[in-house]
């Protein structure tokens, strides 16, 4: 159960993050990739923040969350100047890819008839050939 405390300092770091992750993506020379702040998770002393990115085209998931990785000191810093008055220490920072968007559109393909999951799952043609 998070703490009141806990939401709110998720709610800010995900907001300033979303800015601060567009930010390096224009830098890196990626503009043609949407990249956002889904869900962020923080411990309850206040010392690790897991937060879950999208990006879109999922390809280039694996590449950005590297970039990400790559440069999360800088971003931890650019974080510390904009949070510095509301929380005493910034969280470290762990990136996870949230693939959701994903999964909503294998949802979405089933549901319109282009794939059937059914069909095609392996745990069904195990039974068949038992």
């Amino acid at each position: 159960m998070e703490t009141t405390r806990q939401k709110k300092v998720a709610g800010i770091l995900q907001k300033d993050l979303a800015v601060l992750l567009l930010k390096l993506l224009k830098n890196s020379g990626k503009n043609n990739i949407l990249s956002s702040v889904t869900k962020v998770k923080i411990s309850p002393d206040l010392s690790i923040a897991k937060i879950y990115v999208s990006v879109f085209p999922v390809l280039e998931a694996s590449n950005i969350l590297s970039l990400i990785n790559k440069n999360k000191g800088s971003v931890k810093k650019s974080l510390a100047e904009l949070i510095k008055n509301q929380v005493r220490r910034i969280p470290d920072l762990v990136f996870y890819h949230d693939d959701s968007l994903d999964h909503i559109d294998k949802v979405e393909s089933a549901l319109k008839g282009v794939e059937d999951p059914i069909q095609n799952s392996s745990l069904l043609n195990k039974r068949k050939s038992i």
